[in-house]
């Protein structure tokens, strides 16, 4: 295996770094939010972030932080579940979230795309907007083939940069209610308390979960993080507060400055920024909206890149894939994972998500039940942290984002993906999984009967 390099030649992630790449990993800062304001309002979007991370994102951090803790191998919730369920169910996994991965990752470099035009419409006009998603394809894939401490270290920076225009932009937001009795006045109140009419509530739920979700990929990586039994606990609690808190101070502090929310769609941070601040702001919110699509893009590839890794370790994809650099890291797993998702850069948000959501569902689901299941099977593994509650509080943990996942399933119910329901769509690309790994299953007993020197 190529991780005793990328000890000696990438070095290992750190708390502070895995925390931020945990970060971007989910959220990438207030970016996301924009849709759930435009559907839902004030009152509504509110609730909804402060609601779903009670319900979704923490069960589900503690979720990974037990089973990331207790079995840190490389490919993370691929291993446990196969370890729990045996090896077809950690191959629909593996399938499920590479599958997502395809549909996901294209929406980050749109994202970089969108902020770009603000600058200047003329850039990304026409075949430009392809180049500049290209273009980040390609920056994120070279900057993964130095080392995944270097995306730990860069997500970092990253993160600073990216929140310091949402610094002033929230502090001058929270002053401008006050003072102009917005904020804790009948206006304020108002804004903060009723729902718009109409709203699309159960479109700015599934857009809440996309969010919130993909606290699970930093596991994939576990053999390159330092101290993964005490840091991955810890970076995951850590990560769910700073997320929460990032999404609920900007959109209090805009809501307590009187902005209308049905102004707000995709992109209109940036007007908020102009008119709360000035211009100036407006910039530095458009240029971290930037770092927001190329930070996700990149931590995303350090995460999902590590799967056929795993795969190709177990037999399951051809050798070739578990080639390492001389600092350890996949560089072919990082290349073909980068043409696949540059394949589906054309995709449209809406679509995106929906699909993404029905197939990040179904994995995440697996991980609960390998929670409840190693539990059973394997009381006296070494736990560093455990869920608490005994078997009971590890099939608690499951309820709430088996539930919201259902609801996602049902809000997703009219929507049409290539001239399919989106959930007919997601189905087929799920169930395309079992003939993948009988396929699997049947080539790599070919090449062991080939190489009978080979381990099974």
């Amino acid at each position: 295996m190529g991780l005793g390099r990328a000890m000696a030649g990438g070095g290992k992630i750190r708390l502070l770094p895995l925390i931020a790449a945990t970060y971007f990993m989910v959220s990438g800062g207030p970016y996301g939010l924009e849709d759930i304001l435009g559907m839902a309002g004030y009152g509504w979007a509110l609730v909804l972030l402060l609601v779903v991370p009670v319900v979704w994102s923490l069960p589900t951090s503690l979720m990974v932080g037990e089973l990331a803790a207790a079995i840190p191998l490389q490919g993370g919730y691929y291993c446990w579940v196969r370890r729990a369920l045996g090896s077809f169910w950690g191959f629909q996994e593996a399938w499920l979230s590479l599958a997502a991965s395809v549909f996901d990752m294209a929406i980050y470099p749109a994202i970089v795309v969108l902020y770009v035009g603000r600058l200047e419409p003329a850039w990304t006009a026409g075949y430009r907007g392809t180049v500049w998603a290209l273009a980040v394809v390609v920056l994120c894939m070279v900057w993964n083939l130095w080392s995944a401490r270097a995306v730990g270290e860069g997500s970092v920076g990253m993160f600073c940069l990216l929140l310091s225009p949402f610094v002033v932009l929230t502090a001058v937001g929270l002053w401008k209610g006050l003072v102009g009795g917005h904020g804790l006045g009948v206006a304020g109140t108002a804004a903060l308390g009723v729902p718009r009419t109409g709203a699309d509530f159960a479109g700015a739920v599934s857009v809440t979960l996309w969010n919130y979700m993909g606290w699970d990929n930093a596991s994939t990586v576990a053999q390159e993080v330092e101290e993964p039994q005490k840091n991955y606990p810890r970076a995951m609690l850590a990560a769910v507060g700073l997320v929460a808190v990032t999404y609920v101070l900007p959109l209090a502090a805009v809501a307590a400055a009187g902005i209308p929310a049905e102004r707000f769609s995709t992109g209109a941070w940036t007007d908020a920024a102009r008119e709360l601040v000035g211009p100036w702001l407006a910039l530095c919110v458009v240029l971290g909206g930037t770092i927001n699509g190329f930070g996700m893009f990149n931590a995303l590839v350090m995460s999902y890149t590590r799967v056929p890794y795993a795969l190709a370790e177990e037999g399951m994809l051809p050798k070739v894939v578990a080639k390492t650099n001389a600092r350890g890291v996949p560089w072919v797993s990082v290349v073909l994972c980068s043409v696949g998702w540059a394949l589906a850069l054309r995709l449209s948000f809406e679509r995106l998500i929906s699909i993404d959501l029905v197939l990040y569902g179904g994995a995440l689901v697996l991980e609960f039940v390998a929670l409840v299941v190693l539990r059973v099977k394997e009381p006296e593994l070494a736990r560093p942290f455990k869920v608490p509650g005994g078997v009971w509080g590890a099939v608690g943990m499951g309820v709430a984002p088996a539930g919201l996942i259902a609801f996602a399933l049902w809000a997703a119910r009219g929507e049409r993906v290539a001239g399919l329901p989106a959930l007919g769509f997601a189905a087929i690309v799920a169930a395309a999984g079992p003939v993948v790994y009988f396929a699997a299953r049947v080539m790599r007993k070919g090449r062991l009967t080939a190489t009978p020197s080979v381990m099974r």
